[in-house]
């Protein structure tokens, strides 16, 4: 090539597809929902929940408000098995979502650690609750009266300190001995577990009430 001559430029057409050709395509196609049972190739799903020994009798008197909500709008069956001690879920033809399975497990758990039928069954309706779970030892090692202490330090007389942390956090707490487990939204559990703690590491409840109503002011604000 000369350097002097100019590089041909190629040319390209873009193919406009005429009207005869889109008419002849075929119709887009409409495909069904997956249902839960079609989604895990037809095989049935199971999830076994243990029922520990002085949650047997609560179970037994509120099994009907667990087994309603679970069987009738969940679509999830439901039996508990009395030799090997566990609540036994099952996915079934009809059930319209394959985590519906996974939310009644967690709604029977969190009523064998301890929280109402009426609390528990919110994990149900919402998405975005947790249950977490964590001990006084994994805060501060204590024994003894320094226990005790603390446990009373949690739960106030009468359960005043643990109501006042619940109601300003929209949370639910069990204190079982030295377990704690909280129920909420994921910011709610980390002011209402920061409230707990610092109980625990021996703030008088005052100092936390004052700290809670600024926190709570402060999300109440950013929501």
């Amino acid at each position: 090539m000369q350097p002097n001559e100019t590089p041909a430029s190629m040319e390209v057409e873009a193919a406009i597809p005429s009207a005869s050709a889109a008419a002849t395509l075929p119709p887009k196609p409409l495909f069904e929902p997956l249902k839960a049972h079609e989604m895990s190739d037809g095989r049935v799903q199971f999830r076994k929940v243990s029922v520990p020994p002085h949650r047997y009798s609560p179970l037994k008197k509120a099994w009907m408000d667990i087994y309603t909500p679970v069987y009738d709008q969940m679509k999830i069956d439901i039996r508990m098995n009395l030799k090997a001690r566990k609540v036994e879920l099952k996915t079934r033809a009809d059930t319209p979502d394959v985590s519906n399975l996974q939310k009644c497990a967690d709604f029977v758990h969190a009523f064998m650690l301890g929280f109402d039928v009426i609390d528990a069954i919110a994990l149900l309706r919402l998405d975005e609750l947790y249950v977490e779970s964590f001990e006084i030892k994994d805060v501060k090692t204590l024994r003894g009266e320094h226990l005790s202490r603390a446990i009373g330090r949690l739960s106030g007389k009468g359960g005043k300190t643990k109501f006042a942390i619940e109601n300003a956090t929209k949370t639910r707490i069990v204190i079982a001995d030295t377990k704690i487990h909280i129920l909420g939204s994921f910011a709610n559990i980390k002011v209402a577990r920061d409230s707990l703690c610092s109980l625990i590491l021996g703030s008088p409840a005052g100092k936390v009430y004052s700290k809670l109503r600024a926190v709570t002011a402060r999300l109440a604000e950013r929501f």
